[in-house]
């Protein structure tokens, strides 16, 4: 068989004497520990506070180590990171008080006014739409 596939005997008779190497079968025994874990938060605990808990079991392991875990037996948290919003770096410009709080009319659409809200939804409509 060696022969028509041209690979060496050595090579056939080394991929049957696998050996796993002790960090893979610690490996294995932390995303056991780790599976059970985020079955116990009912999927809602991520990376860090997986690593809390085995901290607290007395396992001797790394956040990334728990991470790379996590991401090699494909668990991720239910929970979504919640969005905080940072001051924008743009200079805020100041405009004219152009009516000078007076909004009489003399004929129909003389003034308009809108508050901040609007502006605020049509520029994020403008500029962050997914469809333009």
């Amino acid at each position: 068989m060696c022969e028509i596939l041209e690979i060496p005997r050595k090579c056939h008779y080394q991929s049957l004497q696998i050996v796993v190497s002790n960090r893979e079968q610690e490996n294995q025994e932390l995303t056991k520990e780790i599976h059970l874990i985020y079955l116990e938060s009912k999927g809602r605990y991520w990376a860090p506070k997986i690593h809390e808990s085995l901290l607290t079991k007395w396992f001797s392991l790394s956040l990334k180590r728990v991470q790379r875990l996590m991401s090699k037996a494909r668990i991720r948290s239910i929970t979504k990171k919640k969005y905080r919003p940072y001051p924008s770096k743009e200079k805020v410009i100041q405009l004219d008080n152009l009516l000078k709080q007076d909004f009489t009319t003399q004929t129909i659409n003389e003034k308009w006014v809108t508050d901040i809200t609007c502006l605020i939804f049509n520029r994020q409509r403008l500029f962050l739409s997914p469809y333009r």
